[in-house]
Formats: structure tokens, sequence, C-alpha cells
């Protein structure tokens, strides 16, 4: 499989699309003022603990209080320990945070109490971030758990014996009181490469924890690393082909990073230079425009139709336009295995999580269900998301959960719509600036000419405000002269670019 990575980065936002064949089967997005914190370590305060519920909430600083559940906490372990058996004790020790632990959240945590935390999922809609104590700090070969003691290998590595080899190196160069999780990337690598990632995590929790004692809660104790350097830690690898940037100044921290942490891959970084966007080029423009809509055609003339609600996301399968050249079963069969595919490539795209509730067409035949049933769990097989699938129902509806760590893609480019009370989505007007500008580079016929702009009047005020340092930016740039007219008659996501 040919693998990858194209980044198109600009001063508001990055982007960053996973290319498998030629296809884009992931996509992230990070926008300077929206930056995900997942991953991110902060020292906060007990504000409620909630004996009903199991769980606290905890002000880590942010907008909304973060949600710690019982079966996150580790502080204050060492004092129930004595409460337990050996064979209990030995299962906790290497408890992460799917167990839950034989105490309440009343004999671990009280209000007014500060506990170090980090991001496991972030805000998402009117929940606040979910976080844990159980600090994980991931390096490019491993990830480092301080203060548990557990060694992990990725399952993603079949091989017993280099498992093997790989647990037996950990076990031999570790200290005590650590734990480790051997990421998937690390099939065939040495001691010394292991050693160099344990001494780096090391000092960087060392630095948190000299941290945590100078600054009051809440504050930040520790940054993930931003986009650009998280996708070629997590992605870039020596099966991916190459990874294009569209930036100079991004190439070159990319190249230097790389070079720092990963030699041998830093020849596979290239710059895109021509003067076609990069996500044109790539065709992710399209691709990125059908993850928005409700509808998605099959091949054969079939569609598939996915609603997001809060609650969970349901895809309906229909036939459409194919008709079939066969029996009736055979029709809904191939139009119902064509789906599976697609679905299952919509939802690693539009990374949707949570419940998910999929409708596909009635079929009579138990072997045809079956035949659904096992098509879908391979379909499913490459998604990097945890997912758990239950058997097709006699009305042809199969459930399952993905799980949900950040945004879908559709909440992070669009917002409730105003113009249906809420019942819809439209591009947000931080989307349509972004479109706007993306519109404006486009174009290399323009230079010293005046460009009129005609938005709807909330994309004016934003072009005029937040948005007006990258106009002048993009003035100095192209050399021209960008004015924006607001015209009440448009919808929020149309414009009008003339010269």
């Amino acid at each position: 499989m040919s693998t990858e990575i194209i980044v198109n980065a600009t001063r508001e936002e990055t982007r960053v699309a996973l290319l498998e064949n030629g296809q884009v089967t992931e996509l992230y997005i990070d926008r300077k003022k929206d930056t995900s914190i997942v991953g991110n370590v902060y020292k906060g305060k007990v504000v409620k603990v909630l004996p009903g519920m199991q769980s606290a909430f905890v002000d880590i600083g942010l907008e909304k209080a973060a949600f710690l559940f019982v079966s996150d906490v580790t502080n204050n372990l060492d004092e129930y320990v004595h409460l337990m058996e050996e064979e209990s004790q030995q299962k906790l020790e290497g408890t992460l945070t799917d167990s839950f632990p034989p105490f309440s959240i009343e004999d671990l945590l009280q209000e007014g109490q500060d506990v170090v935390v980090q991001v496991s999922k972030e805000p998402i809609g009117t929940k606040g971030a979910r976080v844990t104590s159980y600090i994980t700090l991931p390096g490019r070969y491993l990830v480092y758990m301080p203060g548990v003691e557990h060694i992990g290998v990725s399952r993603k590595i079949a091989d017993d014996k280099e498992r093997e080899r790989l647990r037996n190196i950990i076990s031999k160069i570790k200290r005590p009181n650590a734990g480790y999780i051997v990421r998937t990337v690390s099939e065939g690598r040495n001691e010394e490469d292991f050693k160099v990632d344990m001494e780096f995590l090391e000092l960087l929790w060392g630095n948190i924890q000299k941290k945590r004692e100078r600054i009051s809660a809440p504050a930040l104790l520790h940054s993930d690393l931003d986009l650009l350097f998280k996708t070629i830690r997590d992605l870039f690898s020596q099966d991916v082909k190459r990874l294009i940037i569209d930036n100079k100044e991004e190439y070159r921290r990319a190249i230097d990073f790389a070079n720092t942490y990963l030699p041998s891959l830093a020849t596979k970084i290239e710059l895109y230079e021509r003067e076609e966007p990069i996500f044109d080029a790539y065709g992710i423009e399209i691709e990125i425009s059908r993850a928005l809509g409700r509808k998605v055609w099959l091949k054969s003339g079939g569609y598939i139709v996915i609603e997001q609600t809060e609650a969970l996301t349901a895809i309906d399968v229909n036939t459409g336009r194919y008709v079939g050249k066969r029996d009736f079963d055979e029709t809904i069969l191939k139009t119902n295995l064509e789906a599976v595919k697609e679905i299952a490539y919509q939802l690693r795209l539009r990374n949707i999580g949570g419940i998910i509730i999929i409708d596909f067409i009635d079929m009579e035949r138990e072997e045809d269900r079956k035949k659904v049933y096992v098509a879908l769990q391979e379909a499913l097989s490459n998604d990097k998301a945890k997912s758990s699938i239950f058997q097709i129902s006699e009305l042809g509806l199969i459930e399952m959960t993905r799980k949900r760590v950040r945004d879908s893609l559709g909440r992070i480019l669009c917002e409730p719509c105003p113009y249906c009370d809420g019942r819809g989505h439209i591009k947000s007007l931080t989307t349509v600036c972004y479109e706007i500008f993306r519109e404006i580079r486009r174009s290399t016929k323009m230079r010293g000419k005046n460009i009129f702009v005609t938005v709807n009047p909330s994309v004016a005020d934003l072009l005029y405000d937040e948005e007006r340092q990258e106009i002048e930016d993009i003035e100095k740039e192209s050399g021209v002269k960008i004015i924006v007219k607001a015209d009440n008659n448009i919808h929020q996501e149309q414009f009008d670019i003339a010269v």
C-alpha cells in the first residue's frame, strides 16, 4: 500500500491529510486559535465530587470544568494498598483506565484538592474535557507511564518472537516504578533507540514535576506537540512514501525535527512549490466537501445517508438508482456490501465516534447477513480507532461503537445553522473566511489590482475584525488591495470575488 502525508500550512491553520493508494483516509485540522488540548497535562483543583456518578469536576483553567471518572484516578492509591491482597494489588499496578478501583470517589478526592491530570478527550459540544490522572507521555518508540509498573506491546506487532524481544529489551533497561508501551513503529528497533527515547521522556516528566511544585492550580504543566510535529512522530514511518509540505518555514521545522529524532526519514520530506494549491492538486478539497454532505453516492447508483446527532450517528443504506441485473436478493446484497466499504471509509475520514447505528437494506437470507457483518469487520480492521460491532439484527440494523477522542470533521468545520433554528449545520464564519483567503491566493493574475470580496454581513464583520491582519498580510504578499463589501442577500456560506 502506497502511503503519503500531505500538509497544507498557513498562518491561520494547519491541515494534514493521510493518503493511502491515492485516497484520503484521514484528515487532521489544527487552527491556531482552537488548538487541540488532548495530551496536555494540567495542575487542577477539584471543584466538586459527585458520589452518585463516581466522578468529579476539576478546574484546569478552561471555560468548562473537566470531568474525572473514578477509574481514571490514581492519587493516594498508596494509602489503600495495604487493604488489598497481593493478587489485587498486582492487578491494580497493571491497570490503566479500563478497570474500576476497589474504592469510591470520596475515598480518593476531596473538594479543593490539587491533582495532576491529562486531557484524554477534547471538550465536545456542551461537555467539558475528560481527564485522567494516569499520565502518558508519547515518544517516538515508547509511551511512558510514570508511576505504573506495566510493559505493553502494540497489538499491531503480530510476530510473537518480535513482541517477546521488545518486551525483554524494555524489562532490561527500564527503571523501577515506570511503565512503557512499545509503539508499532518500534518493530525491529534496537536497545539504543529505546534508551534515547526513555531519557527524553524521563527528562520531560521531571520538568513537569518541577513545574508542578512551583505553580498554583489551575495551570498548564505541559503542552503536547503541535499538529505538524505530532504527525511526524505518530504517522511518519518507513512505510510512508513521502511527506509533502507547501510552506517553506514549516518545511524547515519538519526537517530540523526529523534530523533530530528520525534522521533516516528526513530525506522523505519534500517541499511543494507548484502554483496549484496542494489540496487541490491531490483532490483533497473535493473529498472534504464530500465528507460534509449528508448523502454519499455509491458507484452502483445506491447511496448512504449519514445523520449525526448529539447522542448517536445514524447511517441509512438505500438502493437508489441501482436495480441490479439478477434477482432482488443479489441486488440488495451487492448494495449492502458496497455500502460497507464506503461506511468504513466515511467513519474514518469524518472521524465519527460514539454510538453508530447502521440501517442496511433488509436481507432475507441469513448467509447474506453474515457476509455483510464479516465485510464490515474486515473494512474496519485498518482503522486506528478502536470499534466494537454487534451482530446484525433481524431488521437489518448493526449497532457499533467507535472510540471518540476528538471532534468529528463536521463539528470542526461547521456550526449549528441559524437559518433553520439549529436543526442542521452550515460552514462556520471562520471556515468561510479561510476559503476566501485560499481563493484569493489561488489566482496569480490579480497582482496590482483591486479585489472586491462580497460576503454576508456576518462574514464581513469577522474579516474587518479578527481576520483583518490576515487580509493585510495577503495584500502585502500578493500586491493587491482587498475591498470587502457586505450584502444581506448573500448566504453565510457564499461569497463573490471580482477584480
